[in-house]
This record gives C-alpha cells, sequence and structure tokens, in this order.
C-alpha cells in the first residue's frame, strides 16, 4: 500500500489562501501562444481567431472517484489531468489551457498538495497544455477536485457523437479492460494491507493494468494519427464509462443501431490472465468496465482501407438502422441487446 515518508508537515492554516494558491502555481509556465493571462488575476484571458474553443468540465471526489489508500497525489493530480484532456481530444481537439480548484479538509497538509500539484504540471507539460487558473477552498469530507480543460479545433472540424451514420464502420484505439481489472487488484490489495499492514504484495504480474488504472493516458496521437491519415471520423466518444455505455450514447444520440462483434474486441494479455484469475469474463469486462479512455468512433467504410493495417485502430462492428437496434454478436453467433452498465453516477 502507498506510505508516506515525510514527517514533518506544513499546515495549510500557516499559508493562507492566497499564498496556497501562489506557492502551488509558481511553476506553471505558459507556453500557449493563445495564452494572453494565466494564474493571478481575476480571470484568465485567451485569444482564438481562426478556430473554434471547445470546453469540458470533471469533478473528482474522494471516496466515490478515487481511494488515497492507494491513490498517490502525485498519480490523482496527473489523471484529473488527463481526463479532461481526454474529453478535448474526443471532439477532435487539441487542449491548451486547464483551469485546477480543489477542496480539502484539514488532514491535508501543504506537502500532501504540493504532490498533487507535482501530478498536474507534469501533465500539463506532457499534453503542452497551460494552467491558467482554479481555486482553493476547504471541505469537511475529504478531497475534491475539478479541473475545467479549454481546448481549440480547426473551424467546422469537431467531431460530435450524433453524427454517425448507418453503415459507418465502429473503430475503437487501443486495448479495453485493463483499468478496471487494476482496480479490481488495488481493492484486493487494499483488503489484504487490512488485515496485514506488513504486508508486501508483489505487484510486478499487473504492472500494465496498475499503470492504466493509476496513470491513464489520453489518446492525443490518436487525433494527429487520424489527421495524417485524412480520416474524419463521422462521430466520437471517449471510454471513461465502458464500451457498452458509450456504444449506446452514440447510438442514441446518431439515432443509429450498432453490431458489435465480441471477437474483434482488443484485449491484453494481461487483460485475459486478470479476468481468469478473478473469475471474470473479459468480454464482460471490456463492455463494462470503464476508465480505459481509449477513443472509440465511427468512419465511412471509405475510410476503411486508410486505416485497415494501423495497429493502433481495431474495427470492433458496424452501425445499422436505429430499428435494428444495438448488439453484441458473441463469438457463439448470439446476438445479445448491448446494456449500459457502466459508470452510474447516481
Amino acid at each position: 500500500m502507498i506510505s508516506d515518508k515525510n514527517t514533518s508537515k506544513t499546515s495549510l492554516s500557516e499559508l493562507g489562501e492566497f499564498k496556497l494558491i501562489d506557492h502551488l502555481t509558481q511553476s506553471a509556465q505558459l507556453g500557449q501562444a493563445s495564452t494572453l493571462k494565466g494564474v493571478g488575476d481575476d480571470a484568465a484571458v485567451l485569444d482564438h481567431k481562426d478556430c473554434q474553443q471547445l470546453v469540458s468540465t470533471d469533478l473528482l471526489i474522494e471516496g466515490v472517484h478515487f481511494d488515497l489508500a492507494y491513490m498517490p497525489l502525485k498519480h490523482l493530480g496527473y489523471k484529473a489531468v488527463v481526463v479532461n484532456v481526454s474529453d478535448i481530444c474526443a471532439m477532435n481537439g487539441q487542449a491548451t489551457q486547464i483551469t485546477v480548484s480543489i477542496a480539502v479538509s484539514n488532514r491535508f497538509s501543504l506537502e500532501a498538495l504540493e504532490a498533487f500539484y507535482e501530478g498536474v504540471h507534469l501533465a500539463c507539460k506532457t499534453y503542452s497544455v497551460d494552467l491558467v487558473g482554479g481555486d482553493t477552498t476547504s471541505s469537511t469530507t475529504g478531497m475534491m477536485i475539478s479541473v475545467t480543460a479549454i481546448g481549440t479545433v480547426e473551424k467546422d472540424q469537431a467531431v460530435y457523437r450524433n453524427t454517425a451514420k448507418s453503415n459507418d464502420l465502429l473503430v475503437v484505439s487501443g486495448d479495453l479492460g485493463a483499468a478496471y481489472l487494476g482496480l479490481q487488484v488495488l481493492e484486493r490489495e487494499k483488503q489484504v494491507f487490512q488485515v496485514n499492514p506488513g504486508s508486501q504484495p508483489d505487484l510486478s504480474p499487473y504492472d500494465y493494468l496498475i499503470e492504466r488504472q493509476l496513470k491513464p493516458e489520453a489518446r492525443k496521437d490518436i487525433v494527429r494519427l487520424l489527421s495524417a491519415l485524412a480520416v474524419r471520423p463521422t462521430a466520437m466518444i471517449d471510454i471513461s464509462d465502458g464500451l457498452s455505455s458509450e456504444i449506446l450514447h452514440l447510438c442514441t444520440q446518431s439515432k443509429v443501431g450498432c453490431h458489435l462483434y465480441e471477437e474483434k474486441i482488443p484485449l491484453d494479455p494481461q487483460v485475459m490472465a486478470a479476468s481468469e484469475e478473478f473469475e471474470l469474463n473479459s468480454t464482460t469486462v471490456a463492455l463494462n468496465g470503464g476508465e480505459d479512455y481509449e477513443l472509440l468512433f465511427t468512419i465511412s467504410q471509405d475510410d476503411y482501407s486508410k486505416i485497415k493495417a494501423n495497429p493502433n485502430l481495431t474495427v470492433i462492428g458496424h452501425m445499422t438502422e436505429a430499428g435494428e437496434g444495438a448488439y453484441l454478436l458473441t463469438r457463439a453467433e448470439q446476438k445479445i441487446a448491448l446494456t449500459a452498465q457502466g459508470w452510474k453516477g447516481f
């Protein structure tokens, strides 16, 4: 389990809100030409002349979205940024700025927040994003994080969820299910640790799964790849709530149906091994696990030849007329209706 070896802690009350903000954001570097003013005024000032602006916000709550028993604060800061950058990528855009707001209880020290912001700054550097603002306040219920991502997309190049067409191919980046199984491994080891705090688990067989849970990456590279291949998706969404749920979002908003082929769903060998260990069906894990942050999109059949040999992309099905419904076609040639069994906020 994650442990904090620091013995000297700085109370947040020693700084106060404004000194705390200055301290946590002093290493924020601005690299976007569109950032005219970042942290330090009543509002950030951005300048976009020949493109469209994208804005997305996510809220993360301790005990609901993350568990600090095994989520290092640096990883949490990184992930909080990534999940928002992923939403911008899903619009076929590029993230340029973020704001980060946090609420914390008095059990958090300055050093703890420094670790969180170390992850935030690393993500900003990795994705060429500027931290331009945010807020801090107190909480009586642990830690809450709100990140807003701002991005741009070339004029008329934004890709929505409601523009898929019947006969379009359904494509996914990367592989699915690893993040959910990483969570299962961490939850299992947390329970072992609670019984035996001296235990030191060997997590090396699950390194890929745990990385996908604790330190996911937004598929900014896929947006660039599709542009280089001259492929513009007809619709797109990121996989945060599970493959099945996201397919149904596309179907509902685009008023189409879908045939998803079980044998085509991309799975990493660790996913298959861990699914067997936990006595889970790997297809069910991929359909309902969530937090993969891969991109799910549709393309015209005319563009198939451009992507068919690319190892980063897998065609997993095709869209149909709305009246045909959304179905999984299994390896046993059964036809099962897709249902949204992934993350439910309430």
